[in-house]
């Protein structure tokens, strides 16, 4: 896919979850090419937050595709998903890594911790999706941005090579297990529908949810 239109998301997310891969999410003045992503399919996906139905949190998956849903997680953590589907399916992709491409020192300057002053390195600048969220600035006032508007938040295709009109290597694109779903849409085998580019060091490491203590 080397240009997103409004008709390419408009597919079911399993079809749009792969071609994303390679694409870059632009912000202000930091880019991340994306490396892995993850499917979320509404009311047929117990995973998803709209499996229920429609909330004031998740009204933007029922819109048009090529928006941004963003939502806050353990209460710290900030994560964005594309938007994708037919108009009121509430289907998106989680954005799970990526390599920061543009805009490398400010990445950094948002990643470093404030706390123990850690500063992190590149392969982890936005490896995971809340330091992805963060290493491009992404906020909730950033929800239901059009992606495709060319406004200060962006989705762009691929870049087709270094530079000098080749084009580059088709990626191997690998697909496994959801992260850190419990329950039904944690189901490795019933939902494998992480997908990421195969050997890429930016990739997150696969962590399988913790089982729920019982409090008897």
């Amino acid at each position: 896919m080397s240009v997103l239109t409004r008709d390419s998301l408009t597919r079911p997310a399993l079809e749009v979850a792969p071609d994303l891969l390679g694409t870059v999410l632009e912000h202000g003045d930091v880019a991340v090419r994306l490396t892995e992503v993850e499917a979320y399919a509404g009311a047929q996906d117990p995973g998803s937050h709209a499996f229920r139905g429609a909330t004031d949190r998740n009204r933007v998956m029922f819109g048009d595709a090529g928006h941004l849903y963003v939502y806050f997680t353990y209460g710290m953590h900030t994560c964005a998903n594309v938007v994708c589907g037919p108009d009121g399916e509430a289907q998106a992709v989680l954005l799970r890594a990526g390599e920061v491409i543009r805009g490398r020192d400010l990445a950094r300057e948002r990643r470093t911790s404030a706390r123990t002053g850690r500063v992190p390195t590149d392969r982890d600048l936005a490896r995971g999706p809340a330091r992805l969220a963060r290493a491009l600035g992404l906020s909730l006032a950033d929800y239901g941005a059009d992606l495709l508007g060319g406004a200060a938040i962006a989705l762009r295709g691929p870049e087709t090579g270094p530079g000098d009109g080749s084009e580059r290597a088709r990626p191997v694109i690998r697909t496994g297990p959801r992260v850190g779903l419990r329950g039904p849409g944690g189901d490795g085998a019933a939902y494998p529908w992480r997908f990421w580019l195969d050997g890429d060091p930016t990739v997150s490491v696969y962590r399988p949810a913790a089982p729920l203590r019982s409090r008897t």
